[in-house]
């Protein structure tokens, strides 16, 4: 469905069922040139289990229009407008990659409105190679495989993610181009990335939040490897948060590679309201 949101068109994934304010409701938030798409397991089978799904497409990607966000501050204030726009009061968030650095500095500034914080292959600060960011301005092509390469363990997932035999590197390369040819006017893989190696407001976000926090970590992750996360992680206990920590034996790209495990790992901590902290 499309809402509109700072008087832009925005695509969300309702996960095949229909909107309803009424529900639990968690918000997904994609990674650079990713979509709502990546989710595809996972909102799914939320929306027919009772929760009401809203995986977008942030702004200036994919189906929505708008300024692509060029920084994780900006993309929070879009998350509290979204959320405005959407009649939700409460919300969970879940993002992976740059979404969830997103996640977390919305979940800072919305507070009590926040129920549960998920972040998937996260990391603070997240670096990007300064050839990497040069490769995503003048050979986006050959930064877009690389970015695959180091995003993977597996070439092909269980048959659960996105069916039998399905080329997971190939299709995300293929939506990666996709993304990026969506926004005629400014360079979306550029600024998404530019926007994860700029933030560093990470730890005293994690201090302001009022929600229980899972972190999903990929142990094959060369993109975010797990001890990346660990500034976080400490930040989240020195504070007293409630928080847990699962790492699956896969990379980057969890929500393919391992779909079912994270589809449990999120749906055992959206349906409890504290978690043990570990």
């Amino acid at each position: 469905m499309y809402l509109t949101v700072n008087q832009a068109k925005t695509y969300c994934y309702t996960g095949g069922k229909a909107f309803d304010a009424a529900k639990p409701t968690v918000v997904f938030i994609h990674g650079v040139l990713n979509d709502h798409s990546v989710w595809i397991l996972q909102t799914r089978s939320l929306a027919h289990h009772g929760f009401n799904v809203l995986a977008i497409d942030l702004p200036g990607h994919g189906k929505s229009a708008g300024e692509a966000p060029s920084s994780v501050e900006e993309a929070a204030d879009f998350i509290a407008a979204l959320l405005n726009a959407a009649g939700v009061q409460t919300a969970a968030l879940v993002g992976h990659s740059w979404g969830s650095l997103i996640a977390l500095e919305a979940a800072a500034r919305l507070k009590e409105r926040v129920s549960h914080l998920a972040l998937v292959g996260t990391a603070h600060p997240m670096l990007v190679s300064p050839a990497l960011l040069e490769a995503s301005i003048h050979n986006p092509e050959e930064a877009i495989k690389l970015v695959n390469v180091f995003s993977r363990s597996t070439l092909s997932p269980p048959p659960s993610a996105l069916g039998p035999g399905t080329w997971v590197y190939g299709a995300s390369i293929a939506l990666a181009r996709r993304v990026l040819a969506s926004n005629t006017h400014v360079n979306v893989f550029h600024r998404g990335f530019t926007a994860c190696d700029s933030y560093g407001n990470g730890e005293q976000a994690m201090a302001q939040i009022t929600c229980p926090v899972l972190f999903v970590l990929g142990a094959l992750d060369q993109m975010t490897p797990p001890k990346a996360a660990q500034s976080l992680i400490t930040a989240a206990r020195a504070h007293e948060k409630s928080a847990q920590v699962i790492q699956l034996p896969v990379g980057h790209n969890q929500m393919t590679e391992a779909p079912e495990q994270l589809l449990a790992a999120l749906t055992g901590f959206l349906t409890t309201r504290s978690v043990t902290h570990q």
